[in-house]
């Protein structure tokens, strides 16, 4: 269970089923401590292809790399105002030659198959992603 308390203005502070606390404010709110809870969204998309995406590799014994995503991001203009378009940059480097096969395959299993959040937010927006190497 998720518990969710107002902390006055427009701050909330959420538990997690295991304890862990995250604070959720308005963007631009004086003493705003948290992130927006559409931008939560997402946080939890990247994290969800990030882990996907690690796990993968490290089953397929990819050796010591650096690995980051960023994500842009567009709403609707009318209310409810949701997320229509979402582009993820998978930003990879390798000391060595990267292992390209491996890397898409990776990130395309996260993409189609593991990714429970990409799953979701898939029903109400387009998900594009390229992958780069620095």
């Amino acid at each position: 269970m998720v518990t969710t308390r107002w902390n006055g203005n427009m701050s909330f502070e959420a538990k997690t089923p295991d304890g862990k606390v995250v604070l959720m404010d308005v963007p631009g709110t004086e003493g705003a401590l948290g992130a927006s809870p559409k931008v939560l969204l997402i946080v939890g998309l990247t994290g969800c292809t990030g882990m996907d995406t690690v796990s993968i590799l490290e089953k397929m014994k990819v050796p010591k790399y650096e690995f980051r995503i960023e994500a842009d991001y567009h709403s609707t203009e009318e209310h409810p105002k949701i997320y229509d378009r979402i582009h993820l940059r998978y930003y990879f480097h390798f000391e060595g030659e990267p292992p390209k096969d491996k890397v898409s395959k990776a990130v395309e299993l996260s993409q189609t198959k593991y990714c429970g959040v990409s799953a979701m937010l898939k029903k109400a927006a387009e998900i594009t992603y390229e992958i780069l190497y620095e």
